[in-house]
C-alpha cells in the first residue's frame, strides 16, 4: 500500500502503480525507468514520487 496514493505535485494518481513496481523493480532485476514506462508513468514529478517513496506501512505496523 503506497500513502499519499496521488502525486503532490500534480494530483495524478501514482498508488494504483505501487504494488507492480515495488515488486518488478525494487525486489527485481528491472531497471525502474523501464518499468515505469511500461507502466504508462511519463511525468517526471509522479516517476519521482515512485521511485523516492519508502514504504513505511511495514515498519510502522509489524504486526500483520
Amino acid at each position: 500500500m503506497m500513502v499519499p496514493v496521488r502525486c503532490f505535485t500534480c494530483g495524478n494518481v501514482v498508488g494504483e502503480h505501487w504494488e507492480e513496481f515495488k515488486a518488478r523493480a525494487r525486489e527485481g532485476d528491472e531497471d525502474p525507468a523501464e518499468v515505469l514506462d511500461e507502466l504508462g508513468v511519463d511525468r517526471a514529478c509522479c516517476r519521482r514520487m515512485l521511485v523516492s517513496h519508502k514504504d513505511l506501512v511495514d515498519i510502522v505496523s509489524p504486526y500483520q
